[in-house]
């Protein structure tokens, strides 16, 4: 039974607020793998700058985990060929960064190789950025699902596509403000392509 720190989903690229509650809570922070996988959420999802405006980035997953599958056993689908698409935004979006070259080594394994499970793909990336922001916690993970934590800041459904902020942004520049403003909230990505090691004194 967990009694103290936070429960946090695993997402993909997750947005800034994410790392705010992570590295607030740490180091008790426990990664949900129990739960029902919920749809359009940033567990297979990411939000990044692009000279339009917001781009979700979306990683598919094989129809039929949508339903009642336990997030661990949700996997990715590579009917087409996301990884290229997501790459290409990536670098479109960011190529202008200040250190977008920086880090551009680090993530893109990601998009060459395939893994079969969007949890271990999450972790995966999780793992990598936790070293770029420099923030030093052990990830441990759910044994069983739990509707409530009392006591336990749970952090499962507060950081959501769809739901305001829980945590203000400090402003950072941003490749594309000029043109639509300071966008708050966004993948951590933006944050570290723009302020490179700097990222850790935004969170």
């Amino acid at each position: 039974m967990i009694d103290k720190g936070a429960v946090l989903p695993l997402f993909y690229l997750p947005p800034v607020s994410y790392f705010t509650q992570l590295n607030k809570h740490k180091p008790d922070v426990w990664m949900e793998r129990e739960e029902h996988f919920p749809k359009q959420t940033y567990r297979n999802r990411a939000n990044i700058y692009s000279p339009d405006g917001i781009l979700s980035l979306v990683v598919p997953v094989i129809k039929g985990s949508k339903n009642h599958t336990k997030i661990k056993d949700v996997r990715i689908s590579y009917d087409f060929n996301w990884q290229r698409l997501h790459w290409m935004s990536l670098q479109a979006c960011y190529r202008r960064s200040a250190y977008f070259e920086f880090y551009e080594d680090d993530f893109a394994p990601f998009y060459e190789k395939k893994v079969d499970y969007l949890f271990d793909y999450n972790q995966q990336v999780l793992e990598l950025l936790l070293k770029l922001v420099k923030i030093k916690t052990a990830l441990k993970f759910t044994e069983s699902y739990e509707a409530q934590y009392p006591g336990v800041a749970d952090v499962r459904e507060s950081i959501h596509p769809k739901k305001g902020l829980i945590t203000d942004n400090k402003p950072y520049f941003q490749v594309f403000e000029e043109r639509k403003g300071f966008m708050p909230d966004l993948s951590i990505v933006d944050l570290l392509f723009n302020q490179g090691p700097q990222a850790q004194f935004y969170i």
